[in-house]
């Protein structure tokens, strides 16, 4: 006969001449991951939904752009299907409009795309220590400004399959605009194209509000970033700087400034 007994946070399972004891935290646990993956992935596709359709909205500019430089709709797509860079993939484009080489393509779309080095890094500590290789190498291939944005509200621990379920609708939002803006995107008013590109501003400060609401600390944060942001585009000597670059310099100030500030305590981290 086999039975549970609760001893303090614990549960005792005795059975016959063996007895177990499980934590109960533990045990919650392990029901949670059983369940979990399927349970963040549909998370992540609900959550995702707003960032695919402003996803759509911006991609239209990226495929007028693409189309003006003489990339046909199909190598548009292919270009944001497999890259979903917003700014990496307008200066690649750029790059081949100038007929420029390949290295210089490369080392550009490097420097624009090394913030989401910082991106992934951050996610790495979100999630849970014992997710398997894979998916820490996955999980950075579905990182995007926005899909970072969700999934570093997300409170406690991170699933990958969170970005996964992210991604699952807004890659193909960003492709689909992408094809649709380099076939019929000529035929838009101009007006209509700049509301468009100014669009996915405003997703992503719905996405950054919330949390920042919750968070005194993280609303300070978000303040002095875009402070210092606006600060650094206008003062004469860092406002040559590159943009990606400008973001990469300020992601590592803040961040370090924010660490030493308020560091997380390791009571915090075993409770998340």
């Amino acid at each position: 006969m086999c039975f549970f007994v609760r001893t303090g946070r614990k549960y005792v399972l005795t059975c016959g001449q063996c007895t177990v004891i499980m934590s109960f935290v533990g045990f919650k646990n392990q029901r949670s991951i059983m369940m979990s993956n399927r349970t963040w992935y549909g998370k992540g596709i609900k959550d995702g939904i707003p960032i695919a359709l402003g996803y759509f909205a911006v991609s239209f500019a990226m495929g007028i752009t693409a189309k003006e430089a003489g990339i046909t709709p199909l190598q548009a797509g292919c270009m944001s299907a497999v890259m979903l860079a917003s700014a990496g993939q307008f200066a690649a484009i750029q790059v081949i409009a100038a007929a420029d080489t390949l290295v210089q393509m490369a080392i550009t779309t490097l420097v624009i795309n090394l913030r989401y080095l910082l991106m992934s890094s951050s996610l790495s500590q979100k999630i849970d220590k014992k997710t398997h290789f894979i998916h820490r190498l996955l999980l950075p291939c579905f990182v995007t400004d926005e899909i970072f944005g969700i999934a570093s509200n997300v409170e406690g621990r991170l699933n990958p399959f969170y970005n996964y379920g992210a991604a699952t609708v807004a890659v193909p939002g960003w492709t689909l605009g992408t094809v649709l803006g380099a076939t019929v995107g000529a035929i838009l008013p101009e007006r209509v194209e700049t509301a468009l590109g100014v669009a996915l501003y405003g997703m992503f400060l719905a996405i950054i509000i919330p949390g920042a609401r919750k968070n005194k600390v993280l609303a300070v944060l978000v303040t002095v970033s875009m402070l210092l942001s606006f600060l650094c585009s206008e003062l004469p000597v860092l406002s040559g700087i590159s943009s990606s670059m400008r973001i990469i310099i300020l992601t590592v100030v803040i961040s370090a400034a924010a660490a030493l500030i308020r560091p997380i305590r390791e009571e915090e981290k075993q409770e998340s």
